[in-house]
């Protein structure tokens, strides 16, 4: 069909100008790329440069690239094809700071590991190891035991004896795990108002019907009481459930039972009783300053007969699901088909390990969360002000604020600290975000009220230097 008369279109390219492109093979002549074949490679150097011509054909071809402007194109092809190949071979998994004041950020990987676990996991990677080989025996062993011997003596510090830690890849494994392998085809009882929503859209009733367990609700959203579990329990019930609100909170009007109740509800009806704790830490984080959180201690002192929760949340080791309880119920969990498909490699043992010893040594600013968390105030303000003195091309100030717990911990609970606050009459805050964003090592923050703050309880001291570097530069950019 005839266009309209009416219609602009631009006319066929000269096929002159195609004929002014170099072949792969004369481009790759050039005494710049043939630099760039020599360091990375004539592969991945041929697979760019045919990308840089097809685009220029394309360009050409829609009439957005005439005769004059190829010429300058093909002057600049040497330097497009260099960044094409450098970025091509950078990963896309980079390091960060995060300055953004969360503390157990999901996003940015959750906890940070210990000097210690990265040297171990270094130390391990590198070579073969015993993951599954008794060296007494001289056979095949269990991988789990090498976490387990540091677990029991954890726990038997804080008088918890005749415990079994299973380690699985992250707290919902560990979670379907112990349903499937104690409740499939039964019934577990759960509140209303425990019926929790974790990260990704994960919820614990999806997650149970995935195991083959049947969930039974009882109470409501704000109250619960024993009485509604020791009600609903039949003949198919196969487990009590507590699922710690770790990501939000009900106030007002609300009621629970206390753990030992319910506890002592599963001991008189021979029922098992599973706490997921979610972030599960091991130590008294009342000396963190985040009150009234519970620890997996607590739980295993009540009577719980599993516990499960996080590697790289509170307890700052890497990511992994732990479950800690009776003996015969671990055992179970272990023999289980679902165990194999959701265990751990030796990275993480290697790192739990490391990360395990520093809580036995008691060295708590090893583990770099429980430093953050405990680094006082002042500490924090000193370190802004020099920072804030760098900004010379910036408004900064260093102002109050509150760092959050982040990664589903401790609902509701925060740190107070100190942050530097930026502005520029003529960058806005977001700009000034995105361009901290794209520094060589990207600095993540959080933009308030027309400002970017850096809050300094996230960020390794050690950063410091460099994003005074930064900051220097900022609005010249």
């Amino acid at each position: 069909m005839p266009a309209p008369l009416n219609s602009q279109t631009n006319p066929p390219p000269n096929p002159q100008i195609f004929r002014r492109l170099p072949s792969v093979d004369e481009l790759l002549r050039i005494p710049a790329v043939a630099a760039l074949v020599s360091e990375h490679g004539r592969l991945s150097v041929t697979e760019a440069a045919r990308v840089e011509l097809s685009d220029l054909r394309a360009r050409i071809s829609s009439g957005a690239l005439n005769a004059e402007a190829l010429d300058a194109e093909l002057l600049a092809l040497p330097s497009a094809l260099q960044r094409r190949v450098v970025r091509a071979a950078t990963c896309s998994l980079r390091k960060v700071i995060n300055a953004s004041g969360v503390l157990i950020h999901t996003n940015l990987g959750r906890s940070p590991l210990s000097r210690q676990a990265v040297e171990r996991i270094a130390e391990i990677a590198t070579g073969y190891s015993n993951l599954e080989f008794d060296l007494d025996k001289g056979e095949r062993g269990r991988r789990n035991a090498h976490a387990q011997e540091l677990f029991t003596r954890l726990f038997a510090r804080h008088s918890i004896a005749n415990t079994q830690t299973a380690v699985v890849n992250n707290n919902a494994a560990a979670v379907l795990l112990a349903l499937a392998a104690l409740a499939e085809g039964g019934e577990v009882i759960v509140s209303r108002g425990e019926l929790v929503e974790i990260g990704g859209s994960f919820r614990i009733p999806d997650i149970m019907a995935r195991s083959g367990a049947q969930l039974r609700e009882v109470g409501t959203t704000n109250r619960t009481r024993i009485a509604d579990y020791e009600n609903a329990i039949t003949e198919r019930t196969r487990l009590l459930l507590r699922v710690h609100r770790s990501n939000f909170e009900i106030v007002g009007f609300t009621e629970q039972p206390a753990l030992e109740e319910l506890v002592e509800l599963g001991r008189r009806r021979g029922i098992a009783v599973m706490e997921d704790l979610g972030s599960g830490a091991l130590v008294d984080l009342d000396s963190c300053g985040i009150p009234s959180e519970p620890n997996v201690f607590d739980s295993l002192r009540a009577g719980v007969s599993l516990v499960t929760y996080s590697g790289d949340k509170l307890l700052g080791g890497p990511q992994a699901g732990l479950i800690t309880g009776t003996p015969a119920l671990v055992e179970q969990l272990c023999a289980h088909p679902l165990f194999r498909a959701l265990r751990v490699d030796k990275l993480c043992y290697a790192a739990l390990e490391a990360t395990l010893l520093s809580y036995l040594r008691e060295d708590y600013d090893d583990v770099p969360l429980l430093r953050m968390m405990r680094t006082p105030a002042e500490q924090l303000r000193a370190r802004c002000q020099t920072l804030a003195a760098s900004a010379s091309a910036l408004e900064a100030q260093v102002v109050p604020t509150q760092t959050m717990i982040g990664g589903g911990a401790a609902a509701g609970k925060s740190l107070p600290g100190f942050a530097v606050a930026l502005s520029s009459a003529g960058i806005s805050a977001d700009e000034l975000s995105h361009r901290l964003r794209h520094s060589a090592i990207p600095v993540i923050t959080r933009v308030e009220d027309g400002r970017v703050l850096l809050d300094l309880r996230t960020v390794e001291p050690a950063d410091d230097s460099y994003l005074a570097e930064i900051l220097a530069t900022l609005a010249a950019r």
